[in-house]
């Protein structure tokens, strides 16, 4: 039985309108958003920086989103050599993919939970030292232990540079410009899973796997140089935890750090629109990883590469996939939300941004996979294999959020029989992703009246 919610000022995303103008407004989608007033006052913040300093921000936070794909991505073609090196096996050596996995899990929580205390600025200046560090240790590792507790530093350090950098977009662009903002700042960060395993194997193959962790030392250290010099406070002012603090009660008190949870915005996975996401995200990821930690094992053993080069090579046509189709997918975005705001009379409903996924993900991606399957069974070449790799994650990642293109990486793992199940398997998930999107965007308003999250408004978002 669906919820009945009243309308009130009190409601999340809902707020109190003539009826007239909601039945009107709501004739086409039935559903319940939030109306605004033209111009809102609220967008004045973000005209704190000129364009060419927004250009300049993005830049920035976009590198230090391209580091996290290059400390996982450049590691994965080495792990032969590595494994070589430490005289260990390759599954042994895979374990520290998923400890980095962990670690930037637990570290986008940490990292999160105090931008939004302490400012994005701090995050960034705290994080890239520890990410020198976390680099230069791993590339000294001559044992497993110490291989895997670097790991799990490095990781953690260079988790904020995804989540927090998100926030930055969102500090800095209006509501109809973050789509596309948000698109070019993936479209660069998503350089890394085209670049960094070919980085990673021509590193591993014409000098050591040792120098690509040095590399991303120095890439942090510079990267650290330039966020102090260029990089300002984005937040909104005043609404930083630290701002909100009292000074003369902490004072007396000496209190100068405070203790978060990280693990309290779990909490917000109550609502069942930010869970729907969360799972569909989830699915995505789980197709990513899964294929992706292996591929020196599958594809190397399939077509006889022993080239770390050559099997960093392979990841390129996922990797300019992406980088086509997340900007692509934020400008569509864009426009869909402003078309669908303006035909509604000005009334804003968050789950419109999402409309954009249902294409590509209900049918391009999932077929894609299957179809992968079939080719790959057929079509036994190498060159076969990446050339269709190229194709399916450009029309795979058509409006989809970032990712949805790594589910088109089984179009070149040429493996034959033995992963048929693994297809069906991704398939049946990918299928089950286009339903919780597809539910979520058409009662997005009922689900958010179920639990209120404190959810913004047009006014405030």
């Amino acid at each position: 039985m669906e919820p009945t919610t009243e309308v009130s000022e009190r409601t999340p995303l809902i707020r109190a309108v003539p009826t007239e103008s909601v039945s009107a407004a709501l004739a086409d989608d039935e559903v319940l958003a939030t109306p605004f007033e033209e111009p809102l006052k609220h967008d004045a913040i973000y005209n704190r920086f000129s364009p060419a300093r927004k250009k300049v921000i993005i830049t920035l936070i976009a590198w230090s989103g391209l580091i996290p794909f290059f400390v996982s991505g450049t590691f994965i073609p080495s792990i032969p050599q590595i494994a070589l090196d430490l005289h260990s096996t390759g599954e042994i050596i895979s374990y520290a993919v998923s400890i980095s996995i962990f670690a930037i899990g637990v570290g986008s929580l940490f990292w999160a939970t105090h931008s939004s205390y302490y400012g994005r600025r701090p995050i960034y200046l705290i994080g890239l030292p520890l990410l020198v560090v976390g680099s230069t240790a791993v590339g000294l590792s001559n044992d497993i232990p110490h291989l895997m507790a670097w790991r799990f530093l490095q990781a953690f350090a260079c988790s904020g540079g995804v989540s927090v950098g998100a926030a930055v977009i969102g500090d800095i662009y209006k509501l109809e410009e973050r789509g596309g903002a948000m698109g070019i700042f993936f479209a660069a960060m998503l350089l890394g899973p085209a670049l960094a395993p070919l980085a990673g194997g021509v590193a591993a193959h014409y000098a050591s796997w040792r120098v690509m962790q040095y590399i991303l030392a120095l890439a942090a250290a510079i990267d650290f140089v330039m966020m102090y010099f260029l990089f300002p406070e984005t937040s909104h002012p005043g609404t930083r935890g630290i701002d909100k603090r009292e000074f003369a009660e902490e004072s007396a008190k000496g209190m100068k750090y405070k203790i978060l949870n990280p693990f309290a915005s779990l909490r917000l996975l109550r609502s069942p629109n930010l869970l729907a996401i969360t799972m569909s995200g989830f699915a995505v990821l789980y197709s990513d990883f899964a294929l992706l930690t292996p591929l020196a094992y599958t594809i190397g053993a399939r077509y006889g590469i022993t080239n770390e080069a050559l099997i960093g090579l392979c990841f390129v046509p996922c990797g300019v996939g992406n980088c086509i189709g997340a900007p692509l997918g934020g400008r569509i975005s864009d426009y869909v939300v402003a078309k669908r705001r303006k035909a509604r009379g000005g009334i804003w409903c968050p789950e419109d941004r999402l409309r954009v996924t249902l294409v590509a993900a209900g049918l391009l991606a999932p077929l894609s996979v299957l179809a992968a399957g079939f080719i790959t069974d057929g079509f036994r070449s190498l060159i076969m294999a990446v050339a269709i790799a190229g194709v399916f994650p450009m029309i795979g990642a058509f409006g989809v959020a970032k990712t949805y293109t790594a589910v088109a990486l089984l179009a070149w793992v040429g493996f034959g029989y033995v992963l048929s199940s693994l297809y069906l398997c991704l398939h049946l998930i990918l299928n089950a992703d286009v339903s919780i999107l597809w539910a979520t965007v058409r009662y997005g308003d009922r689900m958010r009246a179920w639990v209120d999250m404190g959810y913004s408004t047009a006014s405030s978002n």
